[in-house]
């Protein structure tokens, strides 16, 4: 594992069109606002959508969360790219095989407005 307290991962992503067609598939949250476009043309994406941003992390470090909190600050559209901040707040050795993690995140439209904040916990498998 080549995390430390500390570490922040940076990526970021744009959301589409298909991205909320998809997800309003899946999770079945069909609001208007996910359906049918503004003056603009953008449909708003989904909340939880959104969320999947810090969950990157997860996915590349093996993390099984126990706990995720999210503050949706502002709605974020299609075509809008965020940033996301991910930092390592907590580490600590369960055992041989886990790790427990405690990490805060911001995640910022283009124009630097937060859109989501929040932090997740909870474990690591090291395969040691």
């Amino acid at each position: 594992m080549n995390l430390k307290v500390g570490d922040i991962v940076r990526f970021e992503r744009t959301f589409t069109k298909k991205d909320v067609e998809v997800f309003t598939k899946i999770s079945g949250d069909e609001g208007e606002h996910h359906k049918h476009p503004d003056k603009l043309g953008r449909l708003v994406v989904q909340g939880l959508l959104t969320g999947t941003l810090p969950t990157k992390v997860g996915g590349d470090y093996n993390v099984l969360a126990r706990t995720m909190n999210f503050e949706f600050l502002r709605p974020v559209f299609t075509g809008d790219r965020i940033h996301c901040e991910v930092m390592i707040e907590k580490l600590e050795k369960k055992d041989k095989h886990k790790v427990s993690i405690l990490a805060n995140f911001a995640c910022k439209n283009e124009k630097e407005k937060q859109v989501l904040t929040g932090y997740f916990a909870g474990v690591i498998l090291t395969g040691d």
